[in-house]
This record gives C-alpha cells, sequence and structure tokens, in this order.
C-alpha cells in the first residue's frame, strides 16, 4: 500500500483490498446464492451474529421476557464471515444484508435495521423501555440516534483500522482514535449527573451499551488500554449496571459462536436453551 496513492477518475473493483472481511465485501448489493432462511415455532425470528448490532435485538428481547412481556422468539445464526447475509432468504428480508434481520410472522412484516427492530418491539409490547414521560421519551430517541450515527466512527473508522486493516495506518488510527474518544467523553459527561441516558432504564442504554458499555469492560478490539477506558469512569459503571441485568447476560450469549462454551448460544429457540449450557467456572 502506497503513500503517495493518487485516486483514479473512476474507481473500480479489481480484487480485495485485504483485511479481516475482504472476502465478503463488494460494491453491488442483492444476493450471490439460493438459500431459505429456517422458521421455528414461534412468530418472531431473528437473524443475526452477536456483533454490537446483533446484540441490541437480543438483549431487548431477554429484557422484554424478563420483564413478563410475551416476546418468546427462535433466533438462528447467520455467519457473516461465510457470506450467509447474502442468501436470497436473507436479502428478502434484508436488502441491505446486515446483522440482525427480524421477521414477525404473526404480522408478516419485516424489520432491519438495529434501531428499528427495537422501536419495532418496544411498541409491540406496549413501549416497553421508551420512557412514557415527553421529554425523557425525546431525550431517549435523542440518545438512540446519536448511537446509530455515532458507532460507524467506533467500528467502521478505529474497530476497522486499528483491528482488522491489513496494514497500521497511523493517520487512520489517530484519526479514529480521537474521535471514539471524544464520544466516550460525550457520555462520561452525561452520565457524571445521570443514572440512565434518558430518565430510566431504555432503548438507548442498550443501544449505546452494545456498542461503549462493551468497549469499556474490555471486549472490543483488544484496544481498552490503547484507549485509556478506564479514565470514563461514569461510563465503566454505567456498563457494569448494565451488565449485571439478568436480560443483558443472556442477550449477549445469543447468536454468539465463540467464546467458551458456557457464554455462547449459536441458536435460541426457548429459555431452556440457557439451563442446558455448561455452568461458568
Amino acid at each position: 500500500m502506497s503513500d503517495d496513492y493518487t485516486p483514479p477518475k473512476v474507481w473500480k473493483w479489481e480484487q480485495p483490498s485485504g483485511g479481516t472481511f475482504a472476502s465478503i465485501n463488494r460494491p453491488i448489493a442483492g444476493a450471490t446464492h439460493d438459500k431459505e432462511l429456517p422458521v421455528g415455532k414461534h412468530p418472531l425470528q431473528l437473524y443475526s451474529l452477536a456483533t454490537p448490532n446483533g446484540v441490541k435485538a437480543t438483549i431487548l428481547l431477554e429484557e422484554l421476557l424478563e420483564a413478563g412481556s410475551d416476546a418468546e422468539y427462535d433466533a438462528w445464526l447467520i455467519d457473516i464471515g461465510k457470506g450467509d447475509q447474502f442468501g436470497s432468504g436473507f436479502v428478502a428480508v434484508n436488502p441491505n444484508s446486515k446483522i440482525p434481520a427480524l421477521m414477525d410472522h404473526g404480522t408478516g412484516q419485516r424489520v432491519f435495521e438495529s434501531a428499528s427492530i427495537m422501536l419495532y418491539l418496544a411498541e409491540k409490547f406496549g413501549g416497553a423501555f421508551i420512557p412514557k414521560d415527553a421529554s425523557q421519551r425525546t431525550e431517549m430517541f435523542s440518545w438512540l440516534f446519536w448511537q446509530m450515527g455515532s458507532a460507524p466512527f467506533l467500528g467502521g473508522g478505529f474497530g476497522h483500522f486499528y483491528a482488522y486493516a491489513p496494514v497500521k495506518i497511523e493517520y487512520a488510527i489517530n484519526r479514529y482514535a480521537m474521535e471514539s474518544k471524544r464520544q466516550l467523553d460525550v457520555l462520561d459527561q452525561h452520565l457524571a449527573t445521570n443514572e440512565w441516558m434518558a430518565g430510566e432504564y431504555s432503548l438507548a442504554d442498550m443501544a449505546i451499551f452494545a456498542w461503549y458499555g462493551n468497549l469499556v469492560l474490555g471486549r472490543a478490539y483488544n484496544a481498552a488500554e490503547f484507549l485509556d477506558v478506564e479514565s470514563y469512569t461514569h461510563v465503566l459503571a454505567w456498563a457494569k449496571r448494565i451488565d449485571a441485568r439478568p436480560g443483558v447476560v443472556r442477550g449477549r450469549m445469543v447468536n454468539r459462536s465463540w467464546g467458551e462454551e458456557w457464554e455462547k448460544l449459536p441458536e435460541r429457540h426457548s429459555a431452556a436453551d440457557f439451563d442446558a449450557l455448561p455452568k461458568a467456572p
């Protein structure tokens, strides 16, 4: 990779650019192969992987169940490393070929984009985890969409260049490390005077935790020391409060295909699936 690269007048896709995800990156949309999606016994069918965006949906579903809602669901593993997201069945649910994707067979509704899935499920179950107070509700929406707009700088920016790119580019790592730390400071200043993001535990906390909570807990990109996450004391305390919730513990396991046997549940079809896991040491 040359330091004096000059972009051509018209970019053309000629070969994979390297890096962890080179084999599945391409500049066109649509299915690459025919593959129907499996369907379980529940109306709600989730197709996902336990990435930060994926666990937003499973954490919410498990929190709904923990709160007593009838939110039973089947969760099927989509292995993005193998290109499962380009199967015809998945593309029919999400034409953007990104996880998570949800089919509600009770209504025939497809839902894609993680925040859209969260809002759909919250509204389906009586406005759960959306504050009733108008001011707090607006604050919750602001923080939820802050996460949607900010996380690409953390994941696609910092995470990509720090952990996944084929070469270490100082300018790119510095650029996105600076932005990631600025975002952590935004959160830290807010949480210095607020227990939760919007007055009460809400969708915003779950969504932000999936990215920034796991980052400060040392679970993302092996970058905790590099970003000095322990200096964001209010974010860290907030993340630990969320991390201890039973629904969050279970939600992080669902559609997880890596790690210790006791912390991963590639497919989930009932609450009994968790009981069948080995006990943590």
